[in-house]
């Protein structure tokens, strides 16, 4: 035992030179061999005994030497094709049911080969093949396995040796009577070998196989009792520590013999002279690989075009191996895959091979419940699914342009593989569970693309993450939807093709795997907003695209197909990105609508209306508000939404209100004709002949509702002040045309709006129509303040008060026209116009107000009426300024009102008593005898109305009218 680990390392040194070292071609296959993809490990289970694969493989091509003739036979090396054949028929292989192998026996006159053609390899030329082993051509095919196989010709002479002789002592055995160790030990002596350490080493290789084929994995199981085998051990590892005698008496030899010869012979039936030394599993299937390898080229690993007549070799070496045609069927499915990857995936040829190879496993593994084949028929599938599981578990990082093309095979051999270990390949597995291999097949597609996506989709989220940069920080989700479109369009196009040939849904699996995992970040994101900022809405906006890309591309790959399709989509849970983005929007809308209207009530309480604080004369506080407005607009419009109209039209509705809210608050507390107004004095009578005015007494004159009698001075301020918020409110009016006009280019930039529908005609009513009642109000609120408070010294206290030729309308001339000029230079021009008006119907309107209800201190003689006329020209003629006023004609309509009063005030009495008769006749009915009821004020001032006649009469300097007043109404003469 000590000289078998110590010369374990020389022993496969030794052995190693049988596999190298001769020729040239041989060194140069090595060398070739060395540079590519190292192989699979073994699917074969371990020895326990420590056989190297040099070892190995010089056994086997031992093995295929002693089965490749009879005893007595010529030597391998002249062998021919027809030799072979000959060969064939005397000592007949089991039938070759395979339908790759079915006819293994070749012609010289054969011009492919058969088994090529069956595996869809094409033939190398003669030339090429040469060039490949940069050597002459093998004569044979046997020296073209001795060369395939590694071993030198001194090595094949010395095995030759050794035959011939073990043939000349047992003429007429066959090979698979014999114990090819015990005979080797006994023929070769150490003058067969230049160096002593390669004769131990041969030694201890026959050793540690006799060790393995009959006590490490015996054909038939051995007891523990059993002598011969506790006999062969002693003996083994006694020869373990000093080199075997091999002299025909030595004692050591004749027990090892004798041992081995015992356990050799079992049999699990009865045979006729036959040993079992090497056809125990898994010695078997090892040292058949390595005769299988003989089918390759050494250098590249193709399969060599004497395949046929090689495979008709090692078919001989069958009986003393234990193999049969599902045992060579799975070695040589194996050792094509193996070979393709040890091309580095190149060789597709080899690929495909392997795929109509393990076609032939599949019809095997049905027919058969041999546990020694399904146990390495288990551990071989494993090994080949486990190697193409790793590159389609990730086939994005695995099959690029480059080597697209292996990809359909590597599928079908993990399918193929995956086929095999559902069928009943094992009782135990049957009695577990059956499937269809329709669901195992689409269940192991759907594994490797999920997986595949899965892996994909990690990365595209490192490499967005990488993408980001401080220049342009986009949002590494935008990043990653875009990615991961373009990841589904390559999947649809480059690897769905291939796949959907074992899966009819291989594209929509993608995209629900693809959806399911943006899914995971999207709600994530989600979860974590509280608002809508730009960046969160391109991201909510890049999910909605890529979730309808990639809907799209499930529903167009599923049309033709029912349940299962519709299934897949349903997977597809929505992100409802479009609904968190609209109510996100909606709270936005609602917090700038909030927060505007607080900016309004904290900015209106600190406005002057100082026509300085700007040089535009309105408020800047309106300008900012617009401002405001416009960029809240600006923001919405640069949410990626598909629905601007619906959240627009909110939006809309508050930034409306707002204004609306914004005017009132601008107009409130400047007063209303209710406040402004005067309050009519109660009507008196005059009396005629006395002086109205004592020295010492105080006039009585139009109460001012909310003030004491007399002038106001402190109001001369609220001119300005009055034009700037008119001014704010046209600004503002204007601005909202603008708006409008924005939003519609806003709207035109938006591709999700329907130009044929109404969504384009925003217009903000409310605001609208505000700034047209305020400006109104504020026009007659001007006017009313000016007339009957900043002017009410000229006016009502003095106009025609007392003397009506003391007391003309000069002085109102005087003090109104600096006013005009003041608010022409204030006001706008688009609200000018509409203030003067206003002012002017103002200055009528009061004018008529004296006349008509001027109180005691007013009393008018027929003689009066011309210059009363006079005065009202004068004050039309303020406005039209000689044509660079108003407009005659707004002028003229005006004052309509005054002209129709003013014939009233030069009718004679008795025709104003009789008037008025009738009209309080016409609108009361017939007068009772106690007198006439007291007609109501009017709207307007009428001549033939019975109230303003009758005001007339009450300001009448006449006897006549004094008495008829005394008598209908017993009105006094003074307040």
């Amino acid at each position: 035992m000590a000289r078998f680990f110590r010369d374990s390392t020389s022993s496969s040194r030794s052995s190693s030179d049988l596999a190298a070292g001769a020729d040239a071609s041989a060194s140069a296959a090595t060398t070739a061999a060395s540079s590519r993809t190292p192989p699979l490990p073994s699917p074969f289970p371990d020895l326990g005994v420590p056989l190297s694969a040099a070892e190995l493989r010089a056994t086997a091509y031992e093995v295929l030497v002693a089965a490749s003739r009879a005893t007595g036979a010529k030597p391998l090396t002249y062998i021919t094709q027809s030799a072979a054949s000959a060969a064939s028929a005397a000592a007949p292989a089991p039938s070759l049911s395979s339908s790759i192998h079915r006819s293994l026996a070749s012609t010289a006159a054969a011009s492919s080969s058969k088994v090529k053609k069956a595996l869809g390899l094409r033939r190398s030329s003669a030339s090429s093949s040469s060039k490949r082993r940069g050597a002459r051509r093998p004569a044979t095919v046997a020296e073209l396995v001795r060369v395939q196989l590694g071993v030198t010709e001194q090595a094949d002479a010395r095995i030759r040796r050794a035959l011939l002789r073990i043939a000349a002592g047992q003429l007429g055995k066959h090979a698979e009577s014999l114990v090819l160790p015990l005979e080797f030990l006994q023929q070769f002596k150490a003058s067969d070998f230049l160096d002593p350490h390669e004769y131990e080493a041969w030694q201890l290789r026959y050793l540690k196989l006799l060790e393995a084929g009959l006590l490490f994995h015996p054909l038939v199981p051995l007891k523990k009792s059993d002598i011969s085998a506790l006999r062969l051990r002693q003996v083994i590892h006694g020869a373990y520590d000093k080199p075997v005698e091999t002299e025909k008496n030595s004692k050591l030899l004749v027990e090892l013999c004798s041992a081995a010869r015992a356990l050799a012979g079992r049999s699990l039936i009865e045979t006729f002279d036959e040993c079992h030394w090497a056809d125990g599993f898994p010695l078997n299937l090892h040292i058949y690989q390595m005769l299988i390898e003989a089918c390759f080229d050494s250098e590249d690993g193709a399969v060599v075009d004497e395949i046929d007549e090689v495979v008709e070799m090692l078919t001989k070496t069958w009986p003393i191996l234990g193999i049969n045609q599902m045992f060579h069927n799975l070695c040589f499915a194996w050792a094509l895959f193996n070979h393709f990857v040890m091309s580095g995936q190149a060789d597709i040829e080899l690929l495909s091979g392997a795929g109509i190879q393990l076609t032939e496993v599949v019809k095997d593994a049905k027919t058969t419940k041999d546990p020694d084949y399904c146990d390495v028929l288990i551990s071989t599938i494993n090994s080949i699914m486990g190697w193409t599981e790793k590159r389609l578990l990730a086939y994005h990082e695995t099959f690029s342009a480059s080597n697209i093309d292996s990809m359909q095979g590597i599928v079908s051999i993990g399918v193929s593989t995956a086929k095999i270990l559902a069928e009943d390949i094992s009782h135990e597995y049957h009695r577990k569970r059956k499937q269809e291999t329709d669901v195992v097949v689409h269940s192991k597609i759907e594994t490797y693309i999920r997986s595949s996506l899965r892996t994909a989709f990690a990365q595209k989220m490192e490499e967005a993450d990488s993408k980001r940069s401080s220049r342009h920080p986009v949002p590494v989700l935008s990043i990653l939807a875009k990615a991961i479109g373009d990841l589904a369009t390559k999947e649809k196009t480059v690897y769905s093709p291939i796949l959907k040939k074992w899966h009819p849904l291989a594209t929509s699996v993608a995209v629900a795997t693809l959806h399911s995992c943006f899914g995971n970040e999207i709600k994530q994101f989600i979860a974590g907003l509280t608002d809508l900022t730009p960046d969160a809405a391109q991201v909510l906006k890049a999910a909605d695209k890529l979730e309808k890309d990639l809907v799209n591309i499930a529903v167009e790959d599923s049309v033709n197909i029912d349940d299962d399709g519709k299934l897949l989509i349903r997977e597809m849970l929505p992100y409802e990105a479009e609904n968190v983005m609209a109510n996100l929007v909606k709270a936005w809308v609602k917090e700038r609508v909030d927060r505007l209207k607080g900016w309004i009530d904290k900015n209106l309480q600190h406005e002057t209306w100082n026509p300085k604080a700007n040089g535009e004369n309105f408020a800047p506080s309106s300008m900012k508000m617009m401002q405001i407005i416009d960029d809240t607009l600006q923001a919405f419009f640069q949410f990626p939404l598909t629905m601007h109209s619906t959240l627009h039209s909110d939006l809309a509705t508050g930034l409306d209100r707002n204004i609306q809210y914004y005017v009132s608050k601008s107009k409130a507390g400047c007063g209303t004709q209710s406040t402004l107004i005067p309050q009519l004095p109660h009507l008196t009578r005059c009396d005629v002949g006395s002086k109205l005015f004592m020295k010492k007494e105080k006039p009585q004159v139009l109460m001012k509702r909310g003030s004491q009698v007399g002038s106001t001075t402190s109001g001369a301020s609220v001119i300005p002040e009055l034009c700037v918020r008119i001014n704010t409110l046209y600004h503002v009016q204007t601005e909202l045309e603008s708006l409008e006009k924005k939003i519609k280019t806003y709207f035109r930039n938006v591709e999700s709006i329907d130009r044929s529908t109404d969504e384009l005609n925003i217009h903000f009513k409310l605001s609208q129509s505000a700034c047209q009642e305020g400006i109104r109000q504020l026009c007659e609120t001007f006017a009313y303040k000016v007339i009957y408070n900043d002017l009410s010294h000229v006016l009502l206290d003095s106009l025609y008060a007392g003397d009506t030729a003391s007391n003309r309308v000069e002085p109102l001339l005087r003090e109104l026209d600096p006013i005009l000029r003041m608010v022409s230079g204030i006001l706008h021009n688009g609200v000018r116009n509409r203030v003067i008006t206003s002012l002017m119907k103002g200055s009528f309107d009061g004018f008529l107000l004296v006349l008509l209800a001027g109180g005691p201190t007013r009393a008018f003689t027929l003689q009066d009426s011309q210059m009363i006329e006079n005065d009202f020209r004068a004050l039309r003629s303020l406005y039209i300024a000689n044509g660079r006023g108003l407009p005659e004609e707004l002028v003229d309509k005006a004052s309509s009102e005054v002209k129709n009063i003013l014939p009233l005030l030069r009718t004679d009495t008795g025709t104003l008593i009789e008037r008025f008769k009738q009209a309080i006749s016409e609108s009361c009915g017939s007068t009772a005898k106690s007198g006439f009821p007291m007609p109501p004020v009017p709207a307007h001032w009428s001549p033939s109305n019975p109230n303003t006649i009758l005001r007339v009469l009450c300001y009448r300097n006449d006897e006549a009218a004094t008495k008829f007043l005394k008598k209908a109404y017993n009105l006094p003469k003074k307040l």
